[in-house]
């Protein structure tokens, strides 16, 4: 069963005071390149930088008083467990986050500079999920997964609640996916607050499980995670999938060059930091640009958290 209306409505309420209300950008620039009216929700400037602080505090908040005594604890490449440190620092309680070695330093040193303790371990879903059970043993915190959490999703959804709220009569609105929390709060607010509006993604070809999935009916994963869009290299949960498979309408592959050069355009463009991530869904439009020539576009811009020593132009 999908959430309700009042679902999202209500996580608003609870993440309201703890987050941005981000702007949305435009660029006549890539309006003219894309044959399309593209309206970008600014998630890069949200707090600590994604649009996952948004899921993080919503779902903290949705925690009993005992479990909050106990702290919380999730696996994240990055930007969630910024997120989650931020959130549970700011809510004021403990956070511990387990990071692959491989995670870009810059978000490592974020992490415990928002207060959370780090666990690094092998950079293998397996990996992180034993080193999460292990502290959920010993601790007795609360798991909070990145994506796969319906109050995570929930929070998620109010990025493209405020996006319909400013720009009602968008007839698509698309954003990258990697773990599915992000996609499916869109999907859920499109489908809630958009007048005949479609949700879209975009997805890195070189880990296209989400396009994969959607087509076999069933969850699948990648034997890769090639890809330079380092916070969708996860993949979908049974708690997402089902949104998903009932409220989006395509997801489109891109090329690592299509990637970067999105990535470029923005930062050169519109003068903002993105990160590839973030890049995935401007790639999908230009890849398609005669789908959506003359269409009214949102695109959440999912978070700028990059390495700056390790651009890829």
């Amino acid at each position: 069963m999908i959430p309700s209306k009042q679902d999202i409505l209500d996580a608003y309420q609870r993440v309201k005071p703890f987050v941005h209300p981000t702007p949305v950008l435009t660029s006549n620039f890539l309006n003219e390149l894309s044959g399309a009216s593209l309206f970008f929700k600014c998630e890069n400037f949200q707090k600590m930088g994604a649009f996952k602080m948004r899921g993080a505090v919503n779902a903290i908040q949705c925690l009993s008083e005992g479990e909050k005594q106990k702290g919380v604890v999730t696996h994240s490449s990055g930007n969630f467990g910024q997120a989650v440190a931020l959130a549970a620092k700011t809510l004021g309680i403990k956070a511990y986050v387990v990071m692959p070695e491989n995670a870009p330093s810059v978000k490592k040193e974020a992490v415990e500079g928002y207060g959370a303790e780090v666990i690094l371990c092998e950079s293998t879903i397996q990996a992180r999920e034993a080193s999460s059970e292990k502290i959920i043993k010993e601790k007795g915190a609360a798991f909070l997964h990145p994506s796969n959490n319906l109050d995570v999703i929930l929070g998620n959804a109010t990025a493209t609640l405020e996006l319909l709220v400013d720009y009602p009569d968008l007839d698509v609105v698309i954003t990258p996916v990697g773990g599915g929390g992000l996609l499916a709060g869109t999907a859920l607010s499109v489908h809630y607050f958009g007048k005949n509006c479609n949700t879209l993604a975009g997805e890195p070809i070189q880990v296209n499980d989400a396009y994969r999935s959607l087509q076999s009916g069933r969850i699948e994963v990648n034997e890769t995670s090639e890809t330079i869009a380092d916070g969708l290299r996860t993949h979908l949960g049974n708690i997402n999938f089902p949104i998903i498979q009932k409220l989006v309408s395509e997801i489109i592959c891109v090329e690592e060059n299509e990637i970067i050069n999105a990535m470029k355009l923005i930062w050169e463009r519109m003068k903002m930091v993105v990160e590839p991530s973030s890049a995935v869904a401007l790639a999908a439009i230009l890849k398609q640009k005669e789908t959506f020539r003359n269409k009214k576009i949102g695109i959440i811009i999912s978070g700028g958290n990059v390495d700056l020593k390790n651009l890829p132009f």
